[in-house]
């Protein structure tokens, strides 16, 4: 007597002991918004300490204007980044495009707001060519850019005779620090705009989808059709473009030009760029994590100085924040890679 076993196993009875797989639930990713966490409870946690200083209106509107010049040095810095490179020569250039425009206004007698033109035009002229000798001599753009910098501080001193230039016009002045609006010097809202345009160009546009392809794997960008090179001469002409407005909101603000102004910001503006890489879009250079960055290590800065802690403050609290934001920038890269290796 044989049995029938395929009865036995019918697709209708399979189906029915079937259970159809749960989704996968998406867990809450904290990691984006650890920083402005942080940055909230530092804010706290000086209120309390120092009450009668620290959460004050005058406190406030003076460390949103102060950060404006630094905030525009970090989203020029966040474009190349984005690309893979790195410009070391944006504190000359925002020396040499804030002498500019001190002599041209000064000295010369020309307007304000097209000297301003001009020193900007000038220092997109410096990303061209650092972007041109690393992509067509094909020499390190670190080099090149270590090499510009210095040769633009040498200009600026020889500009200048080593003299600061002052007695710019309020032409100028006021539309950088002599208007507010909210208590807020305008610059500040400048550096703000600036920063959500960035943004919207980095994320949303196919420029910036060109950018963050070359900057994760070039060789990829090149096989797909991305014309590598020119994106990078891209970024490095509006990272200096950048920097030089920076530079005319750094005389804007000081009514006048020193040789060595605007080198004692790229420290502090590498800082910026890579801690607000750990935060908003983790693993990516991006201009809202650059917002909370640059105001999170001012708020920090203040608020120690404010607790009595000496001017040398400033540079330990920038050396140690870059070394961290590095390594965190570092470590998140790459658990965001493997996080998505996983995925597919």
């Amino acid at each position: 007597m044989s049995l029938d076993l395929s009865k036995k196993s019918s697709p209708a009875a399979a189906g029915s002991t079937a259970r159809p797989a749960r989704p996968r639930r998406r867990r809450f990713d904290a990691e984006p918004y650890a920083l402005p966490l942080t940055w909230v409870a530092v804010i706290v946690l000086f209120s309390v300490l120092r009450p009668n200083t620290f959460p004050t209106s005058g406190n406030i509107t003076s460390v949103l204007s102060s950060q404006a010049v630094l905030l525009v040095v970090t989203l020029a810095l966040v474009i190349p980044l984005t690309v893979g490179d790195l410009d070391v020569s944006v504190g000359g250039v925002v020396g040499m495009s804030a002498m500019i425009t001190a002599l041209l206004n000064v000295n010369h007698g020309v307007n304000a707001i097209l000297a301003a033109v001009i020193a900007v035009a000038a220092s997109m002229l410096v990303g061209l060519f650092n972007g041109l000798v690393a992509t067509k001599v094909k020499v390190d753009l670190l080099i090149v850019t270590l090499g510009t910098g210095s040769l633009l501080a040498g200009i600026t001193a020889w500009l200048s005779d080593q003299n600061t230039v002052s007695g710019l016009s309020s032409s100028l002045t006021n539309l950088v620090v002599g208007d507010h609006l909210f208590g807020v010097s305008l610059e500040f809202y400048y550096a703000i705009a600036l920063a959500l345009i960035m943004f919207y160009l980095l994320r949303y546009t196919p420029i910036g989808r060109r950018m963050l392809i070359v900057g994760q794997a070039r060789e990829v960008a090149a096989l797909s059709g991305i014309r590598v090179s020119s994106v990078r001469v891209l970024s490095l002409v509006l990272c200096s473009g950048l920097a030089g407005f920076a530079g005319v909101l750094y005389v804007g603000t000081s009514g006048g030009a020193s040789p060595t102004g605007g080198t004692e910001l790229l420290l502090p503006a590498y800082a910026a760029a890579f801690l607000g890489a750990t935060t908003i879009l983790p693993g990516r250079f991006n201009a809202i994590g650059s917002i909370i960055s640059v105001y999170f290590l001012a708020t920090g800065i203040t608020g120690l100085q404010l607790l009595g802690a000496q001017t040398y403050v400033q540079q330990l609290f920038y050396g140690a924040a870059l070394i961290v934001a590095v390594s965190v920038s570092m470590v998140v890269r790459a658990r965001r890679r493997r996080l998505e290796a996983g995925e597919e």
